[in-house]
């Protein structure tokens, strides 16, 4: 174990710390759903005192992402597939909202605010790197969001994204799905260009509903070879 001093601060800071390397450890499956831990084991991996850890932790109950067990310490969340589930559904909601928005617009104010989308999905050369595309995909569809122009909405949709990151990692440890994001992507912008507003919902809908199949997909070895071989 390392031995250099605890770090010191703000209390206010430390936690913020504890949180976002709690919170990546269960995104990049360090720490899986079901496993229990310590606060005195995290404070001593991560080097602060039990104080920060446990705002941390609290942070992290209130968010769904880990439970506390009454003497015996902290434990991921197992996975709930109806939760998962019905994100995917609001997710779904949200985005065909958005689309609905953006096929309104004037043409060229559309395709001017999603050129970015464009040379990525449809223009550049496809990356071949799970996580890359993995983060690119987040993005995609937090964009559609936010170029609809409701802030409220987008901060709500960037909450649900967080949410199912985990299965979204997993889904992108596949080359047929990562192809597939590609060509769904493309479609998808290709209607929304065209203001087929319909035909653009309808995409959106099934490219979802694949992802949202694949949550009752996953077994505790595709997590536990999620951990022993990370996604690069």
């Amino acid at each position: 174990m390392n031995t250099s001093p605890r770090s010191k601060g703000r209390p206010e800071a430390l936690a913020e710390k504890v949180y976002q390397a709690l919170k990546q450890d269960i995104f990049e499956f360090r720490l899986m759903p079901g496993d229990r831990f310590s606060e005195n084991e995290i404070a001593d991996r991560l080097e602060v005192s039990r104080t920060p850890v446990r705002q941390a932790l609290f942070w992290l109950e209130r968010e769904g992402y880990v439970e506390v067990w009454f003497r015996s310490g902290w434990q991921v969340k197992p996975f709930d597939f109806e939760y998962f589930e019905e994100l995917y559904d609001f997710r779904t909601v949200l985005e065909c909202e958005a689309v609905r928005r953006l096929c309104a617009l004037p043409a060229p104010q559309c395709i001017d605010m999603l050129t970015a989308l464009k040379s990525f999905w449809m223009d550049a050369p496809p990356l071949a790197d799970g996580k890359a595309v993995s983060a690119q995909d987040e993005a995609f569809h937090m964009a559609l969001v936010a170029a609809a122009g409701n802030q409220e909405m987008a901060r709500i949709h960037a909450e649900l994204t967080e949410k199912i990151r985990i299965i979204r990692r997993l889904d992108f440890t596949r080359d047929d799905r990562m192809e597939a994001t590609y060509r769904e992507h493309a479609q998808i912008l290709r209607a929304i260009f065209q203001q087929q507003t319909e035909e653009a919902q309808r995409i959106l809908t099934d490219h979802i509903a694949v992802s949202k199949a694949e949550v009752r997909k996953i077994t505790l070895h595709m997590l536990q070879q999620a951990r022993l071989q990370p996604i690069e």
